[in-house]
């Protein structure tokens, strides 16, 4: 419908002196009307694509293609109607080369972090999930974190509880280092009802001597009255540390029954 919405327009733009009897209304007027369908055409294709992206990427980069398709067809459309108000491709290349050298001088960084951020999604030397750490002066030596989302701008890492978002143009800069992730201990326990979740959670942190990636997580996965089944998850920082901290974990677990 957009499509034939827009064909209509540049009809119409074309038999401007048969049909209307005027030129410059008609030339505002295409410019304002092929600059709205446009948009919608730009929004309308991105959601279109975004299946087929959802299926063959990832999250992180199949919002970034999405953004970038429905930006260069934003881009299209602004110029095609510029071109239907009467500029030349002369004078819409000198403009478009000195706004360029303007916005370039006074978002320097932004742009840098722009294609920087282009670089890491085609090149992919890592994937949301992924541990990594970056060795870099401009990161004061070295970052280690998860990585949580990728961006044009920015790529998060996640350490704990905090969000690090460190700019595409360090990250493209940086040594990256592919981090293995330790093997997590998983317990699944079966408790009585008198015993909550906190109280396991917080006898686990005075009692776990092991450095942990985080703090040990503690889920409820039943209650049917008289017994609660709970669900532990601890990851070691040092993966030889796991015996010892799920010994300890078990540990826990029995003082814990042992004073119900």
């Amino acid at each position: 419908m957009l499509v034939a919405l827009i064909a209509g327009v540049v009809a119409a733009y074309s038999h401007r002196d048969s049909v209307f009897g005027a030129d410059m209304p008609v030339k505002a007027a295409t410019v304002v009307a092929l600059v709205i369908l446009g948009w919608a055409f730009a929004v309308s294709l991105g959601r279109a694509l975004w299946p087929y992206l959802e299926r063959h990427l990832d999250p992180g980069t199949a919002g970034t293609v999405g953004f970038l398709i429905r930006l260069l067809t934003m881009l299209a459309t602004l110029l095609a109607a510029l071109r239907f108000a009467g500029l030349d491709p002369a004078t819409l290349a000198v403009g478009g080369a000195f706004t360029a050298v303007i916005l370039g001088l006074a978002a320097q960084q932004t742009i840098g972090n722009l294609i920087a951020g282009t670089v890491l999604l085609s090149a992919r030397p890592y994937r949301v999930g992924d541990r990594i750490r970056l060795h870099a002066g401009s990161v004061a030596g070295q970052l280690e974190g998860t990585v949580s989302s990728l961006g044009l701008l920015y790529t998060t890492l996640a350490k704990g509880a905090d969000r690090i978002l460190v700019p595409n143009s360090v990250v493209l800069a940086a040594a990256i280092v592919p981090l293995r992730e330790p093997s997590a201990v998983e317990l699944r326990a079966r408790l009585d009802a008198d015993i909550r979740p906190s109280d396991v959670h917080r006898r686990l942190d005075e009692n776990v001597s092991v450095s942990t990636r985080s703090a040990p997580h503690v889920d409820l996965e039943e209650f049917d009255g008289d017994d609660v089944v709970v669900r532990i998850t601890a990851t070691p920082v040092d993966p030889a540390d796991g015996p010892a901290l799920a010994d300890e974990v078990v540990a826990v677990l029995d003082e814990v029954a042992a004073r119900t």
